[in-house]
């Protein structure tokens, strides 16, 4: 019984042996298998080829966005120039003209006739702030501020400086404001009801906003003047990482078409006041080392890495919004040639705005600052001392003059060629928005004053009301260019014009068009 058993358990040993190297077999088969298929496995990419082909667009898109933003940027950039330069050359001869009127016309005894245009009262009125605050910044020692700023740590000159950019935007948007209330305040025709505080406070404000402008510019400059003579470069180098924090507040932003303008027309701002500022700084180290041309090759790496960083800036920041927000690198044409609209429609007899003070309002530069700062620096640096400085300072003088003459040439062909290829040459004869619209509530009421009354519109109304009324409705695909509205935009409009049947116009707030939007239009629709 126990050899029975025995030759069982043998047996039973063997099976259970075989049993294991089969079940090892067959998982290693499996194992093997199982590698095979990872080596071999397919997929097809074209069974989801919109996709791809979407990855592929963003990317085409990224790589694009540089050269399109260059080409803004170089345009924008000698719009700010043909606006700095007027300052200094066409604006001085503007204002002998009109002051040559102001003391003939009441000589001549002509009647009837004003004694100083619109333009010219607001040249007089810019001469007159440039000369009382240029004769109030001469009080002020750039010396001492220098030395001043110099004391002070790391740290605290880098929170000034950012402060400093802050306040600057805040500048620029009141400021502009400031000036556009003087002009209006000094020209707006005499039989409407004063509505107003007078000419001279506004003129005194417009004075105060210039010169505590042009101070914190110069403190802006008196900074970075400080960082570029430091001896570890530590401050140069966070200040320029902080162009760097820039992207992290954009990037992961919410953006539209015309919110990506005003950033763009803010960078134009941005970089072209650099220039000066870094011009500024070069002639005050320049002066402090004899004018030796030895020492600008010292500051030539720091000049270059500054311009380097802002442009690498630009670059990445508009190339990642524009990823993040599915925006075509082809808008970046369409803000070309609203800011080629502006300057063609701004050289037009019937111009509502002065080229200068459109670019101020477009971009937020303002140029009476900064030129004001310029000059100041220019006039400390440079010794003017017997005829043949005189006749150097002439030939200058001239040489501007021609340069600005050129770059407006220059620039208004340019900018023809770009209204005429983005089919804007209608709305160069059409009025302004704010009269297309004025006339369109005129006509509106009108309308339903008559239907009220029960009149024949025939009677009173002017039979052109519908042609006046006409430009403020999209009539092709030239006045709908750089608005592109959605279909239900479409429907509202529609339901709006035929409204009038129902009882009256249905209110709702227009879509802004890029040419009726400011540089500061963005600080009250901000998108977080």
């Amino acid at each position: 019984m126990c050899a029975v058993l025995i030759v069982l358990f043998v047996i039973d040993s063997k099976h259970s042996k075989n049993n294991n190297l089969f079940l090892s077999v067959s998982v290693d088969l499996s194992l093997v298998r199982f590698i095979t298929t990872e080596l071999t496995r397919g997929y097809f990419l074209e069974h989801n080829e919109a996709k791809y082909t979407e990855r592929r667009e963003r990317v085409y898109t990224c790589l694009r966005i540089p050269k399109e933003l260059e080409k803004l940027m170089t345009f924008g950039f000698f719009l700010c120039l043909d606006a700095f330069l007027y300052v200094f050359t066409l604006l001085p001869l503007r204002v002998i003209l009109a002051l040559l009127r102001l003391f003939t016309v009441p000589c001549c005894g002509l009647s009837g006739s004003r004694l100083l245009q619109p333009a010219q009262v607001c040249d007089v009125l810019k001469g007159f702030i440039m000369v009382l605050c240029y004769s109030m910044m001469s009080y002020v020692d750039y010396a001492m501020m220098y030395h001043l700023i110099r004391g002070q740590s790391v740290i605290k000159l880098y929170i000034i400086y950012n402060m400093l950019e802050v306040a600057d935007r805040l500048f620029s948007s009141f400021g502009q404001d400031i000036l556009d209330a003087l002009y209006w305040t000094a020209t707006e025709p005499k039989e409407k009801k004063r509505a107003h505080i007078g000419v001279i406070p506004h003129f005194l404000m417009a004075v105060l906003y210039v010169f505590l402008h042009a101070i914190l510019i110069m403190v802006q400059a008196t900074t970075l003047n400080v960082a570029f003579n430091s001896h570890n470069k530590s401050l140069l180098t966070i200040m320029m990482s902080n162009n760097f924090v820039e992207i992290k507040g954009s990037v992961f932003k919410k953006f539209e078409k015309n919110n990506l303008f005003q950033m763009s027309n803010s960078d134009i701002k941005e970089r072209f006041t650099n220039y000066i500022l870094l011009l500024i700084v070069c002639l005050r180290n320049m002066e402090q080392f004899s004018w030796n041309a030895d020492h600008l090759w010292v500051l030539f790496p720091d000049v270059v890495m500054v311009i380097a960083s802002e442009v690498a800036v630009d670059v990445v920041k508009h190339a990642f919004i524009t990823k993040f927000n599915d925006i075509s690198a082809d808008v970046y044409g369409e803000y070309r040639a609203s800011l080629a609209f502006d300057l063609v429609s701004s050289r037009q007899k019937n111009a509502y705005t002065d080229y200068s003070d459109s670019v101020s309002r477009r971009m937020g530069f303002i140029p009476l600052p900064l030129a004001l700062l310029l000059i100041r620096v220019v006039t400390s640096s440079v010794k003017i001392q017997g005829s043949l400085s005189f006749m150097c300072v002439l030939l200058f003088y001239l040489g501007m003059i021609t340069l600005k003459v050129l770059n407006s040439i220059v620039l208004l062909g340019t900018s023809c060629v770009f209204v005429k290829e983005a089919n804007m040459e209608e709305k160069l004869f059409n009025p302004p928005p704010s009269v297309a619209s004025s006339r369109l509530s005129h006509s509106v009421s009108l309308s339903l004053f008559l239907r009220e009354t029960s009149l024949p519109s025939d009677i009173c109304q002017p039979t052109n009301t519908a042609e006046n009324a006409a430009p403020s409705f999209p009539k092709s695909d030239s006045d709908t260019f750089l608005t592109t509205p959605d279909e239900e935009d479409d429907d509202k409009i529609i339901n709006a014009d035929t409204g009038l049947e129902g009882g009256g116009l249905a209110h709702r707030p227009p879509k802004k068009d890029l040419l009726e939007i400011d540089r500061f239009t963005i600080c009250g629709n901000r998108i977080d």
